[in-house]
């Protein structure tokens, strides 16, 4: 099992979705978080004043599949979390040793 998970921006949220869906996956967390990944804050002039821009928020979508879905799941957020500007975000892959569904006692990809 392997867990994905990725920075993107909201407006790219339903493609994405959308996209692992058409995969046969229908696990999938989504929260939104503030921050940012290379590029340091910025300071801008608001009003006479220096000021740092705030940190902009982006969505974090989580979805923990089998092996073979992998490369396919990355694929689907890659192309529809594109927009070719700077903070379309990141894309992060772990290994998962266990899972187990509480209610059924279920174990490995059988609990995902």
């Amino acid at each position: 099992m392997t867990r994905v998970f990725c920075y993107i921006r909201p407006h790219r949220l339903e493609p994405v979705k959308s996209a692992i869906a058409a995969l046969g996956v229908n696990g999938l967390s989504v929260s939104d978080v503030r921050g940012t990944g290379n590029s340091p804050e910025t300071s801008d002039w608001f009003g006479g004043e220096d000021g740092l821009v705030a940190l902009p928020i982006r969505s974090r979508v989580e979805v923990v599949a089998p092996d073979e879905l992998t490369e396919e799941i990355i694929q689907a957020i890659l192309e529809n979390a594109f927009t070719g500007e700077d903070g379309d975000g990141k894309v992060f892959v772990e290994k998962i040793v266990d899972a187990i569904r509480i209610r059924t006692l279920e174990r490995g990809d059988a609990a995902i």
